[in-house]
This record gives C-alpha cells, structure tokens and sequence, in this order.
C-alpha cells in the first residue's frame, strides 16, 4: 500500500505569549505547529495587578500551554540561538521548519510579569508578594505610566487604607501618543481615590530593597522631595527578549534590542522568519498590538501554505488603551475620543479581558 499522506509544512513558534499563541493556533489546521517556550502556562499579564491585590485572581490568569495546540505540539524550552531558520534550544535541541516566527516578548518587573518558568512557583511568589502589600501601610510605585496607574488604582480599590504614591521622571503621567483629556480624567480619579502623584523630578537613586517585598524604603528626588514607604513597585523597564538572534536576523536588532520589520512582518534581512509583538519596530509594546500582528503573520504564512490569499501588511493603528483603576474606575481613548470609567470597567477593568485568552485554550490536556 502506498502511503498517499502529505506531510504538512512545519512552523516553529517562539514564545507563547500574547502574539505566539494566536499565532500557533490560528496555524495548527494547516501546519505541524510547534510552539516553544520556556514557561508551562500563559500568563495573562494584563490581570496581573488584579491578581496580586485578590489572590483569588491568581489561578485565572496561568494557563496550560499544553492546552492550546489541537494538532500541533508545545516543548517546554527556550531558544538560545536562531539564525536564518535554525534554532537551537537551550535542552541541545535543534529546530530548521520551513517557517519560523520569533514571539518571545519583553521582561518587565515583576508582579507585572514573571521570572519564574514554573506556574507554581510563579503562583507562589503573587501570593508572597500579596502578604507583603497586606501588610503594608505605605506603598511606593516607580513609574506612572499605563502600569503603575493601573496598580494604584487597584490597591485603593482592594485595599482603601493603604497610602499609595506614584512618582515619574516625567512631568505629567502617560507618556504617549495620547490626549491630555485622558490624562487630566486620571488625575481626577485617582485624586479622589487618595493616590498621591509626584512627577517631574528624577529620584537620585531607586530603592535598594527587592521589589514587592516588605521593607523599609526612603527615596528623594533630585528636587528634594523624600518619600517613605513600607513596600515599592517598579513600573517601568520594558526589554524586548531577542538575545538570542545571530547573523542576518541579529543585523536587524536596534541599539534598544527591537527587530525591524518589514510590513508584512519579517525580520529585516531575515530570509522569511517573522517577528511579532514586543521585540518589533512595528507598534506600540501592548497586548492588543500583538494580537493584530499574530493575524497578519497567520495570514501571511497561511497564504504561503495554501497558495491563496493575498499578503497582507501590517499598520500600526490610531493609540487606543484603557487605564482601568480598579474594577470601577479608570479611563480610556479610542479613535472617536476619550471614555470614562463606566466604558472602561465594562470593556476591561471587571473581567480584565480573562475569557478573551482563555478559550484559546481548549485542547484535551497532554
């Protein structure tokens, strides 16, 4: 008997985060998908604040990566090096599939994100960091962006007697394309909630104590302001993960560690590998952005698959975010204008986009 089976174009997936994970699933019907990463679950980092001020968050935002893939495979692994198509894992393992996407992220501080690979221990840290903000009376949050607001606002909603303080380099909060409308409704909000802002003055040095860890903590602005608390966050420090490319994909990597891509979302120089998400040129470093970039790449290698379909380019879009401040409070800006916080608690901050990730994940578990 003749074996009549063709065997399926191979794709390689680095990195199951936002970008990795759409990617992998919206290929497992038309490719051997393997999805490569070095951490057990899906951390939906967008509730992450959420989890930390209500441990009972925790389990929901980890997720199997073994549930994900129908068809195609997940190894738990990590890529040390990558060149033209081939890369090689950390376990000695090499991978050479005919398609390769590089989606493996940013590091940022925890709570935000963890550097724990292993969801348990992950799981065990949010609740030690939990413990440690009970039992605080003071807190201090270094960067007043998207991120610290949003742990702001969550501490004094779960915990209202807590005295939080926000301090930035900068001289007003939300650094970005964004409306000063947006800006001005946050300070509102989270003055009336309690949160004092400190902005425009540098600290001369940050806190020698660990991150989300009980301890004493005194910090001074270069303007001569000092402020103690019990316990500090840090938020900020993006650092895009791509490390790991060599030759032609490394020529592409920026002095900030950023791929440029083309618009169809290859790497510069690359020979056809894509680059998705938080180590690209392409857009801003958000989860939304990830997720409309995993679409093009999809279509794009589905395309190059199945011989149909046009190649699709990749815009980055008008600036569109939401600042929840706590399952009621918050704001937000889309292409029409500025929302307050009834829009942003019922597009975000009650549910913190959980089931939009979590229904990704409905494979038998293996």
């Amino acid at each position: 008997m003749t074996n009549t089976e063709v065997k399926r174009p191979s794709v390689v997936v680095l990195g199951g985060g936002y970008g990795g994970l759409k990617t992998a699933k919206a290929l497992d019907d038309v490719a051997d998908v393997t999805l490569v990463d070095p951490s057990d679950a899906f951390l939906h980092n967008v509730a992450a604040w959420r989890a930390l001020v209500e441990p009972s968050w925790i389990d929901k935002i980890f997720m199997p990566l073994n549930r994900l893939l129908h068809n195609g495979r997940f190894v738990r692994d990590r890529a040390v090096a990558v060149e033209g198509h081939k890369v090689t894992l950390a376990s000695g393992a090499e991978l050479e599939p005919d398609y390769l996407v590089l989606a493996t992220g940013s590091a940022y501080p925890f709570p935000a994100k963890s550097a724990e690979a292993d969801q348990g221990r992950a799981k065990e840290a949010l609740l030690g960091a939990h413990a440690a903000l009970e039992g605080s009376r003071r807190v201090l949050i270094v960067g007043a962006g998207p991120a610290g607001l949003e742990l702001a606002g969550e501490i004094k909603h779960f915990m209202p007697a807590k005295e939080v303080t926000v301090v930035d380099v900068n001289p007003d909060i939300l650094q970005g394309p964004f409306d000063q409308e947006l800006r001005e409704e946050l300070k509102r909000q989270l003055d009336k909630i309690g949160v004092k802002l400190v902005l425009g003055s540098p600290l001369r040095s940050l806190p020698a104590a660990t991150p989300g860890a009980e301890a004493a903590v005194e910090v001074t602005t270069e303007a001569g302001e000092t402020i103690t608390a019990d316990i500090w966050f840090r938020a900020f420090g993006v650092r895009p993960a791509t490390d790991y490319v060599r030759g032609a994909l490394a020529d592409a990597r920026d002095a900030r560690g950023y791929l440029t891509v083309d618009e169809r979302l290859q790497v510069k120089g690359g020979d056809g590998v894509y680059a998705l998400g938080d180590i690209t040129t392409a857009d801003r470093d958000t989860a939304g952005a990830a997720g409309r970039q995993s679409e093009v790449v999809a279509a794009n290698i589905r395309a190059q698959i199945t011989g149909e379909g046009e190649p699709q380019a990749y815009e980055a879009g008008p600036a569109v975010i939401l600042v929840p401040l706590g399952p009621e409070g918050g704001a937000g800006q889309f292409p029409d204008g500025v929302t307050g916080p009834e829009a942003t608690s019922s597009i975000k901050g009650q549910a913190m986009l959980v089931e939009m990730y979590s229904v990704h994940f409905d494979a038998p578990e293996r």
